[in-house]
């Protein structure tokens, strides 16, 4: 019988991709850039976090964003309304990005003139928390709706994050959310993570999530 030869794929191309993500890190940090990832499930309020980022930092920093869907430019024509740039990464059914996809991306912005760009990952809690999209930080979205229990079930989303933003904190009492069974779910899994509880629909909690990205381009956070 002949030999059969296994190659593992999966190893080998998550290698190539952290090669490439790192090369795109190095050449951003030199170029005075940072490119922050957000991750969530479709719905947990990607756009709106990033549409009330862009509102607070526009007037104090060039700003630019990356919009990644399956299928679609609605959320693109919403930040291109606040005259920022943005590029649409249409996936046609790749259900992350990766640091390929992020660099043909940047082609289309002078990341020489930027202080920041902000990546909307694909609406997904598994295959982006596989991938280094050259992001300098992670950050991912958990809504109140979806439940407490979420680090339960998608621990590598919140182990590779280096914030977790708990959006729609106005349905907490409704939803019947845990909160503290979160706060030691998530630090169990990643003691160093950053939490901040916001409402994008009332605005709680946002100026101190901006306050972060705005340390973070500063350098003091």
């Amino acid at each position: 019988m002949q030999e059969v030869r296994l190659i593992e794929i999966k190893e080998e191309v998550l290698a190539d991709n952290g090669r490439m993500a790192g090369e795109l890190r190095e050449r951003l940090t030199g170029e005075g850039c940072l490119l922050l990832n957000i991750m969530a499930s479709p719905g947990a309020g990607k756009t709106s976090l990033i549409l009330r980022t862009l509102e607070g930092l526009k007037h104090d920093f060039r700003l630019g964003v990356l919009e990644a869907d399956i299928d679609s430019m609605v959320d693109s024509e919403k930040i291109a309304a606040l005259e920022v740039p943005v590029v649409q990464l249409r996936t046609g059914g790749f259900c992350h990005l990766d640091a390929a996809m992020v660099a043909r991306g940047l082609d289309y912005l002078n990341t020489k003139q930027l202080d920041l760009i902000i990546i909307e990952n694909v609406g997904n809690l598994v295959c982006p928390a596989e991938f280094d999209t050259g992001a300098h930080r992670k950050v991912m979205i958990l809504s109140v709706p979806e439940g407490d229990d979420k680090p339960l079930k998608y621990p590598l989303m919140f182990t590779v994050s280096d914030v977790l933003v708990l959006n729609k904190t106005d349905y907490l009492q409704a939803a019947g959310f845990d909160l503290e069974a979160l706060r030691r779910r998530v630090l169990r899994l990643n003691p160093d993570i950053r939490i901040f509880e916001v409402s994008c629909r009332t605005g709680e909690g946002i100026k101190e999530w901006i306050g972060w990205v705005a340390g973070q381009l500063a350098g003091t956070v």
